[in-house]
């Protein structure tokens, strides 16, 4: 279930090592690093923290691989699917949560398949499952295909991401985890943003806001992409208007969810940048861009989805 082998075969690959590559760079055997990349073997603690080193995933790597004991129980409930225990939901969640941390080290790419083999396996649990902890794991599952859709927006299939943050949103509501929903609702509009249509960005904020069970800090996200949507339209009024409210809203909230982990003040001063940059104040957006990017946590700043808010940062300071 964890899929440590192909995860780490394709961080690798993408890192631009091939196995013989590795297994020189590493000092290890090139016979054992094939069985361990072909989940043939398990990989020791010291080749975990070699691997992860290598692809520079500051421990995200290391911890996608269960413990023997948590991969027997989860492989036995997937097998006998009828009731699922605490500890196994536990252990999937944990799973999902090491797999978001991974991508900001290594990127979307080659946790796609991973996560997508592993969203028929828990899809099948949840249709089979019974018993007290079912919500819970309705919950898992419902992130887990919102999680899937963020990663297929990412690289551009919005057909299938759409597809799976709709799917999400129907989990979520079964098991009536309305945060999970909200997110996804959320992510429409940044699928709407990548291609353009400003009203659709609008669509999915708005609806957003409105979603039972969004925590602040989520609200504050979905008034700033609002921002950007009528910043897009030409309605620069209602732009500044949003944009002020979301600067002040986000001085007040609390730490973000999990599902949301990355929604920090480093992070909201880069989007209140980039809807600085949408509104033609070139000199403010590149201050808050520069400042929030240099004010992530270490193991964010490198991560694939700050691209575009680089990319932002550089036009603003040619233009200022």
């Amino acid at each position: 279930m964890s899929d440590f082998a192909p995860i780490a075969r394709r961080a690798l690959r993408d890192s631009g090592y091939s196995l013989r590559a590795a297994a020189r760079e590493l000092n290890y055997d090139p016979a054992y690093l094939s069985r361990v990349l072909n989940g043939k073997q398990r990989p020791s603690p010291r080749l975990l923290d070699a691997l992860d080193g290598l692809v520079g995933a500051d421990g995200a790597l290391r911890a996608v691989g269960m413990e023997e004991d948590d991969e027997a129980r989860v492989d036995g409930v997937l097998a006998r699917p009828g009731r699922v225990d605490g500890r196994t939901v536990e252990t999937l969640a944990g799973v999902l949560t090491a797999q978001r941390r991974l991508e900001d080290a290594i990127g979307p790419r080659p946790l796609i398949p991973a996560v997508c083999a592993q969203l028929e396996q828990v899809g099948e649990l949840a249709k089979e499952s019974r018993g007290p902890h079912r919500k819970a794991l309705l919950t898992v599952v419902a992130e887990w295909h919102q999680y899937a859709g963020w990663l297929h927006a990412a690289v551009w299939r919005d057909a299938r991401a759409l597809e799976l943050l709709s799917v999400a949103e129907e989990l979520s509501d079964e098991a009536g985890e309305c945060a999970v929903a909200a997110v996804a609702v959320s992510f429409r509009g940044y699928v709407a943003r990548q291609r353009g249509n400003h009203r659709g960005v609008l669509r999915a904020s708005h609806a957003a806001l409105h979603a039972p069970g969004a925590h602040p800090t989520q609200r504050v996200f979905d008034t700033l992409q609002a921002a950007g949507g009528y910043a897009g339209l030409g309605e620069r009024g209602e732009a500044r208007r949003l944009l002020g409210e979301a600067a002040e809203a986000s001085t007040r909230v609390s730490d973000p969810p999990p599902i949301v982990y990355w929604y920090s003040p480093q992070f909201f001063q880069m989007n209140i940048g980039m809807v600085s940059l949408s509104l033609d104040d070139h000199a403010a957006a590149a201050d808050l861009l520069s400042e929030g990017l240099r004010g992530l946590p270490v193991e964010q700043r490198g991560a694939e989805w700050t691209t575009e808010y680089r990319a932002a940062l550089a036009r603003a300071e040619r233009a200022r």
